[in-house]
């Protein structure tokens, strides 16, 4: 075994990743923004046509750190869609759909949810207009399930009145 400096691992590390299209692991964590307000987010939304993203996440859970770093994250930059994110056990406070303050918590279970990462994706109105992803578990098929709902709910957009 060859021992290397761990700045040269990193150099050899990213070098490898990139020439094999992949994201190095230790890429700069990408942030999604919190939610405040679903109704103004939601109207943003619909002023671009687009379906807004809801992505439920746990503060340490590893697969939650992939979907934000290796999907949504990118997918927002890109400007490809609107996504805000929602904590669990978060005491942090957001306008629900029906102009009603609560904590990311009580948010999250007036939606039944009880896994993350879920990801949701929402219309006019906060009407869900596509099945929700969850779990993260399933690397090599999850950007495909992604790509998936969005498709599904710009469609059920552009159906919409």
């Amino acid at each position: 075994m060859i021992w290397l400096n761990p700045g040269r691992r990193k150099y050899l590390t990213a070098t490898v990743a990139l020439a094999l299209g992949c994201q190095p692991a230790f890429s700069k964590p990408t942030k999604l923004p919190f939610a405040a307000s679903l109704p103004a987010e939601l109207a943003t939304a619909a002023k671009s046509g687009q379906p807004l993203l809801v992505m439920v996440s746990l503060d340490g859970c590893p697969f939650c750190k992939s979907v934000r770093e290796n999907y949504l994250g990118p997918m927002r930059e890109r400007g490809e869609i609107m996504v805000v994110q929602v904590d669990m056990h978060s005491r942090r406070r957001v306008v629900d759909p029906r102009g009603v303050s609560v904590s990311h918590d009580e948010l999250i279970r007036s939606w039944g949810i009880k896994l993350a990462p879920t990801v949701l994706f929402f219309g006019r109105e906060g009407r869900e207009v596509a099945e929700r992803l969850v779990g993260g578990s399933i690397p090599d098929f999850y950007g495909a399930y992604l790509d998936e709902r969005v498709q599904i709910a710009r469609l059920s957009l552009a159906k919409l009145p």
